[in-house]
């Protein structure tokens, strides 16, 4: 994962404001670990219909414990694939604030297989918390801050039930940060 660069002058105060912002109140009950089983079963299942709903009602919880409007979810089968000449990405989610629509695709781009519930379920908590930049943070705009990524990370690790990792930031040129895995994932053993 990869920061985004700060902005040169508009905003650059948010930017900061969402880098610091590390870590959320978590619900003191398990009703977002409990849906997000129901996430998984509907995945196990191949119902498309089950996980949409199972989706609607974690973003309806974590709405409610955040004090902060609802937002719909779409659940859409085979992820967007765009290939260039020198790379190929694939769209996993996305959020538009005007709308406070959530979309998540539940398939691969090139085999359509059903995506690991770990995978999905990090895109919808990511995608939630641009919800929570607009609405509860009033940031005019949501950046992929170091923050941004603590933050998503905290509501995925309650969601999942699995022990909060410290993430290991390794600076890149520009302003940007990426996350250093291997050390990551030595200090969680």
């Amino acid at each position: 994962m990869l920061t985004d660069a700060p902005p040169r002058q508009s905003n650059v105060s948010q930017f900061r404001e969402s880098d610091q912002i590390t870590t959320l109140d978590l619900p003191q009950d398990d009703g977002l670990f409990r849906i997000a089983g129901s996430i998984e079963s509907g995945m196990k299942s191949e119902r498309l219909a089950d996980v949409r709903g199972a989706c609607a009602e974690f973003l309806k919880v974590a709405s409610h414990c955040y004090q902060v409007p609802a937002c719909n979810v779409r659940v859409l089968a085979a992820r967007p694939l765009r290939v260039r000449e020198q790379w190929t990405t694939e769209l996993f989610g996305d959020y538009a604030p005007e709308d406070m629509l959530i979309r998540v695709w539940m398939r691969t781009a090139v085999r359509k297989e059903v995506t690991s519930f770990g995978t999905f379920l990090s895109t919808l908590c990511h995608e939630f918390c641009h919800h929570l930049d607009f609405q509860r943070f009033g940031f005019s705009d949501s950046w992929h801050t170091r923050g941004f990524y603590e933050r998503t990370a905290v509501l995925y690790h309650h969601a999942r039930g699995t022990p909060q990792k410290r993430l290991v930031w390794a600076p890149m040129s520009g302003g940007r940060w990426r996350i250093d895995w291997p050390k990551t994932n030595r200090i969680a053993q």
